[in-house]
């Protein structure tokens, strides 16, 4: 299983009636960069997907920094950027991994599995010269439907009961980088220190230069973990843990589940323990 496609392939196919190219570009610091960048080029065709405004619900009590979005908000966004069952999406963002890998992932959750990332993101896109433009497509309509997916889908509470039963059938797998795990520093949610019992495997490890390591190595980075466990993964707010979802899935393991709200979530509930240092 490996969901990245390559930009040759994506250039012999631009012109597909039946496919759908997403751009996620996307800055957690400045919001709308993304859209701008979109704006001024992008890959011919490509509709574009805002991480706040798209694939993400208003911020409440609780859910975390990037809540998921009412399942009928999703479905009207891809109905509207002409997506049926078949449309096959192709996700890119500037090469992090992580914004395609979210729309990847949420798709996938709302049962819709004809969807890939594109390898490397637009700067490899435009590395190879291929052709970009400014042209802002629009489609016609199309009937989106939901078949939703909760085997990969693990809440707040699914959770908390693996961290009080201590269940050792189930791994917890934060995908932040190690200082936000190990509780030194947070530079941006109220509290620090990861969901107790959680191991640290940083998302970013996955990549080499922008790009997917192969399914080889994604087994190396997990080995010590037992494929017949389940895992749980998440992040800050459940954006850069879906590479990891992807990684584990390539690396062979069945049973993976995303916390969607992720560490921000976590600790909107006050009763919720945190841990610092190394498991």
């Amino acid at each position: 299983m490996n969901p990245f496609i390559e930009k040759e392939w994506l250039q012999d196919h631009l012109n597909d009636k039946n496919i759908r190219i997403a751009d996620c570009r996307y800055n957690l610091g400045l919001s709308e960069e993304g859209y701008e960048a979109y704006v001024k080029d992008h890959i011919p065709g490509a509709v574009y997907f805002h991480l706040s405004k798209d694939l993400s619900g208003s911020i409440s009590a609780h859910g975390g920094r990037h809540p998921l979005p009412a399942i009928e908000d999703l479905q009207e966004t891809f109905s509207h950027a002409g997506i049926s069952d078949e449309t096959t999406v192709i996700a890119y963002d500037g090469g992090e991994g992580s914004y395609a890998a979210r729309l990847w992932w949420l798709l996938n959750y709302l049962g819709h599995e004809k969807v890939y990332i594109l390898n490397g993101g637009y700067k490899a896109w435009k590395d190879a010269g291929y052709p970009a433009n400014e042209s802002i497509p629009t489609y016609m309509r199309a009937e989106f439907k939901v078949r939703l997916n909760n085997e990969i889908f693990a809440s707040q509470e699914e959770v908390k009961t693996v961290v009080e039963a201590k269940n050792e059938e189930t791994v917890i797998i934060d995908s932040r980088e190690n200082k936000r795990y190990l509780g030194i520093e947070e530079p941006i949610d109220k509290k620090c220190g990861h969901i107790p019992g959680a191991i640290n495997k940083v998302w970013t490890e996955g990549f080499e230069n922008g790009h997917i390591k192969s399914i080889k190595e994604q087994e190396k980075r997990f080995k010590e973990i037992d494929k017949d466990k389940h895992v749980i993964v998440y992040c800050g707010s459940g954006v850069t843990a879906t590479p990891n979802f992807i990684a584990l899935k390539m690396a062979g393991y069945n049973n993976v589940k995303l916390y969607a709200g992720s560490f921000s979530d976590w600790i909107s509930y006050d009763e919720n323990e945190v841990e610092t240092g190394i498991k």
